[in-house]
């Protein structure tokens, strides 16, 4: 029988009670044991949908204050010297490495891979010593055993982590690999001693072009891992891995997790003779967009995978649900023909088990669902909102010609200098400004009726001027930010929007 399962869900909350809670936190109105006790209600609210919807195992670990990655830091007490954090990481550690303190900037922020999910990078280093954190994540899974839940646990892979952390020049990152192994199988055997079933390691590099030498250092890694670790599902996703298929095949894991939403030309690759050992978990509903997913093109390709892998095939959504919004129930002002054609990851979830009751028990058992689905697909498709038959007529006319650059590099580069006269390296802002102190104030005192319309555009166009000006201030580097922000005070106070 096919299994389902996810990969992670949303932590922020359906009604944003995290990010809430967090603020609150850090405001100093609500203390630390008031924040966690916010978090394990959202984590067991989260294993309980999984479990409701018919999942066959709920996943832990993929809860966290900031990001799964800057957890990871925490567990393995690899906090940077600069924060003078000895020993054990906690909570006040965790976000004095996310937030800065007063004489140490926080962990620089970078997006993970693709996504507009970001992460804090870990700042490892020859010192760096890494040493398990039994306060982190193992407290979890007792909570999740505590409820009963059948789990899996989640935690970034090893080689992703060092991938992504930031070492000073000259250090090679895999000569810290050893000492991140050990602490790994240290976690890995705790974790079969608390007998949990499954560990999932994500490992989205694998779907980059890495350098060869890395390739044999994650085969060495997981052979050892796993003769400690609970079966291992390796997790990929984010780009295709059939280039590695061959180390996958004989890498000691109980199976393995590949997107096909992204990539899914490589799922008949990895059918081709898959050990008879392994799962092979496919990712086919899409966990980075919030629509319905095509259960009918789904099944086309899980019906093949189900008679060839039998109980090995497991069913999932390509990656973590967080990158979509949690409960589509909670929106009461969307239009509901196209509320109808949306999926979130709550609704994924019951994607999920729909798709394996068809593969075990036949489509004829859900039929209505699967009506339901097509139907909805099909009016999606049909719609006149979702189509301009003029664009797509202007589309139909491109042609190769339209691709090909009617002047050569340095005759466009003289007359962008003669245009636009910047100097060699100009720098200009990128997105907006943060929200200051007197921004929210305004913001709140207008929503509670406290000040007028007029008062509040007064406000906000004070501070857009004090970020004009500041810039100005900097020097000319920086002007043509600053004469597009003016433009925009204009615009604002002119038409007051």
């Amino acid at each position: 029988m096919a299994q389902a399962h996810i990969l992670g869900f949303p932590r922020i909350g359906a009604k944003r009670e995290l990010k809430k809670a967090v603020e609150a936190h850090w405001k100093g109105e609500l203390d630390a044991r008031g924040l966690q006790q916010t978090a394990a209600d959202l984590r067991a609210r989260h294993w309980g949908l999984q479990r409701d919807a018919g999942l066959d195992l709920v996943t832990v670990g993929d809860f966290a204050y900031y990001d799964h990655i800057h957890n990871a830091t925490a567990l393995f007490s690899a906090a940077p010297a600069r924060f003078g954090l000895d020993g054990p990481v906690d909570l006040a550690g965790y976000f004095a490495m996310a937030r800065g303190t007063g004489d140490q900037p926080a962990l620089a922020m970078k997006k993970w891979f693709d996504t507009n999910y970001h992460y804090l990078v870990p700042e490892l280093s020859v010192e760096t010593t890494f040493a398990l954190n039994h306060d982190w994540l193992f407290p979890e899974v007792r909570e999740a055993q505590a409820l009963g839940h059948e789990i899996k646990v989640v935690l970034p892979g090893p080689l992703t982590y060092l991938w992504l952390a930031h070492v000073p020049a000259g250090v090679d990152k895999l000569d810290l690999l050893p000492a991140l192994q050990a602490a790994y199988v240290e976690a890995l055997a705790k974790l079969k001693d608390m007998g949990v079933r499954w560990v999932q390691l994500d490992e989205p590099v694998l779907a980059l072009d890495l350098p060869e030498e890395w390739f044999g250092a994650y085969a060495d890694a997981y052979t050892d891992m796993a003769r400690h670790a609970p079966p291992i599902l390796l997790a990929t996703y984010f780009g295709g891995v059939e280039a590695h298929a061959e180390i996958l095949r004989v890498l000691p894991i109980a199976g393995l997790h590949i997107d096909c939403v992204r990539a899914p030309d490589q799922l008949d690759v990895f059918l081709k003779g898959w050990p008879e050992d392994k799962v092979l978990s496919l990712g086919v509903v899409d966990g980075r967009n919030l629509w319905r997913t095509d259960l009918a093109r789904v099944l086309c390709k899980l019906h093949p995978a189900a008679a060839l892998l039998g109980d090995r095939l497991w069913i999932a959504a390509s990656c973590s649900l967080l990158h979509v919004p949690t409960d589509l129930d909670l929106e009461d002002k969307l239009d509901p023909v196209i509320k109808g054609w949306m999926a979130f990851a709550k609704q994924k979830l019951d994607e999920l088990s729909l798709l394996k009751r068809a593969v075990n028990e036949g489509e004829g058992e859900v039929y209505r669902e699967l009506k339901s689905s097509a139907d909805a697909i099909e009016s999606r498709r049909r719609a006149g909102t979702t189509k301009r038959n003029e664009v797509r007529r202007r589309v139909d006319m491109l042609t190769d010609q339209h691709a090909r650059r009617r002047s050569g590099f340095d005759e466009r580069i003289a007359k962008q200098h003669a245009a636009l006269k910047l100097p060699p390296l100009p720098t200009t802002t990128i997105g907006s400004f943060p929200q200051t102190r007197e921004i929210r104030a305004a913001r709140a005192d207008y929503k509670a009726g406290r000040i007028d319309e007029a008062a509040y555009f007064e406000a906000m166009n004070k501070e857009i001027r004090l970020a004009v000006e500041k810039q100005e201030a900097l020097g000319g580097a920086v002007t043509e930010a600053a004469e597009l922000q003016r433009d925009l005070l204009h615009v604002v106070a002119a038409h007051q929007v």
